[in-house]
């Protein structure tokens, strides 16, 4: 049976792997897939690069729009990035009849909805296996694996960079600037971290599990974004004290009247196994109702880790390649006629437990105050505890730390109650707010 031509549209680190992989393993993945899969044209603004990159047999040109016109390739492989152009050349590869392989976490984030619909109506696929979490298969598991299930909530670390931060600071005691640099340094953060380090990375990845979960539309600007820039190695010196560690978490959780659809820091119980996910790893917890909680833990980035999810989906649409479009499995898990007009709910509405700390004058009384407004409030306290002045300031200090944990509440009812603590005379800085999630 003829191979099944592929034409990459950039060839910089995934591409590459992509490449290596798929020619490493070419034997194998016929056996799987029930025809060779080649790549057989690459597109590259810097063709002396991308020649060096590929054998003789594979043509190079400078043009993604020769690969999506050229009638022998049948899965074009979009490795660009972006919203810009890269939407541009994969909503032509769809009216061109090709199907599209994707990494592009950013551009299905933001218009996933026009480009599934394209793909619907044309009969084509596409598949984005190595837009979330690299190298660990969390879409065919929402898709496919737990397809049995009503999912319940969606939790993970998915973005390795600012989870190689926050590891380096708890077990180094740094701030996070210092931190950051080191990351730089290392090659773990970029030149500009923003979308990393504020948290839109793993929102783009978050929006997608939600759509998939929970069969509604992807919808990045209703998520709630908020990133670790703010976290001083003090709060997490005191999760740790407290049995928790800090992770910035992509959670997508059903109730009743929504989806709540948020990134940031999260304090975790140090005894979940995700609690213990360091360095630059991944991994996602699903809770559905039939099987529980599972977990899924690997690589989220890297040359081969990615590429192994972008072959993944080029053997599914190899399989499916000639069987009728009404029978492949839906982009986004459930049948298009069929998905949910829940709406994501604003964080005003969200349900969670706080992490508090207020630094405070060294008084009596200034607890009761504090404590009193959250009562009144009708938020209740899990713990409490005050640090000693010396402790926090020195010798002869005249502030201290108080950090309250509290049980679940309403968003809305802790911005209230943080609102009256702050006023305050006795409370002498901003109070840190991070929310914690059992995860249980």
């Amino acid at each position: 049976m003829k191979s099944i031509q592929v034409g990459l549209l950039g060839i910089g680190t995934v591409g590459s792997g992509t490449y290596n992989v798929l020619q490493r393993n070419q034997q194998e993945i016929q056996r799987r897939a029930g025809r060779g899969i080649e790549v057989t044209m690459v597109a590259d603004l810097d063709v002396a690069r991308a020649q060096s990159l590929v054998g003789p047999g594979v043509a190079v040109v400078n043009d993604a729009r020769a690969v999506i016109a050229n009638p022998d390739i049948d899965i074009v492989v979009e490795l660009i990035g972006g919203y810009g152009i890269a939407k541009a050349l994969v909503l032509e590869a769809i009216e061109a009849g090709k199907h599209v392989v994707t990494a592009n976490k950013a551009l299905l984030a933001v218009h996933g909805t026009e480009i599934f619909a394209a793909a619907h109506r044309k009969g084509v696929m596409v598949a984005f296996e190595a837009a979330v979490a690299g190298g660990i298969p969390i879409i065919k598991a929402l898709r496919e694996g737990l397809t049995a299930n009503s999912i319940q909530w969606v939790a993970g670390i998915i973005n390795g960079t600012t989870n190689f931060i926050l590891s380096e600071m708890r077990d180094k005691g740094l701030d996070f600037s210092v931190v950051l640099k080191e990351a730089q340094r290392l090659g773990y953060a970029e030149a500009d971290p923003t979308f990393d380090i504020e948290g839109v990375d793993a929102a783009h990845k978050a929006t997608l599990m939600s759509a998939i979960a929970f069969g509604i539309p992807v919808q990045f600007d209703k998520a709630y974004v908020e990133g670790i820039t703010q976290l001083g190695a003090q709060d997490i010196q005191y999760a740790e004290q407290l049995g928790y560690r800090i992770k910035l978490l992509g959670i997508a959780k059903r109730r009743a009247t929504g989806i709540e659809l948020r990134v940031h820091p999260s304090l975790v119980p140090a005894k979940r196994l995700i609690a213990n996910v360091e360095g630059a790893m991944n991994a996602v917890m699903v809770h559905g109702d039939a099987v529980g909680t599972t977990l899924y833990y690997g690589k989220g980035a890297g040359s081969e880790p990615t590429a192994s999810a972008v072959i993944a989906d080029l053997v599914d649409i190899t399989r499916l390649h000639t069987a009728d479009a009404a029978q492949r499995v839906p982009h986004l898990a459930f049948q298009p006629d069929a998905m949910s007009d829940l709406p994501v709910l604003p964080m005003s509405e969200v349900v969670t437990s706080y992490y508090l700390r207020l630094r405070v004058a060294d008084q009596a009384g200034v607890l009761a105050k504090v404590t009193g407004i959250l009562a009144d409030a009708g938020i209740s306290i899990d713990a409490v505890i005050q640090r000693e002045a010396d402790e926090v300031g020195g010798e002869g200090s005249t502030q201290t730390d108080v950090i309250i944990l509290t049980h679940d509440c309403v968003e809305s009812q802790m911005d209230a109650a943080i609102a009256q603590m702050q006023a305050l005379p006795t409370v002498l800085a901003a109070i840190t707010r991070i929310r914690k999630e059992e995860l249980a």
